[in-house]
């Protein structure tokens, strides 16, 4: 996500607390809120999917992800 991205989105979080949101400033700010959670998460699958864990005994393993 690009910096003017999180502005836009920072910009908008302000004008719904002072004036208030129009219904495509609505639509607009959801849309950037979901790319940004997107991005977040596979931001961090992708740190969890190189995350090693070293154990006491000198052992190690990777992060695997539960089947649900």
């Amino acid at each position: 996500m690009t910096d003017e991205k999180i502005a836009r989105i920072n910009a908008l979080a302000k004008k719904a607390k002072t004036e208030g949101l129009t219904d495509a400033e609505k639509k607009e700010q959801q849309e950037l809120r979901a790319e940004y959670v997107a991005d977040f998460r596979k931001s961090l699958k992708a740190q969890l999917d190189h995350t090693v864990v070293i154990n006491p005994d000198g052992s190690s393993y990777k992060l695997k992800q539960d089947k649900k």
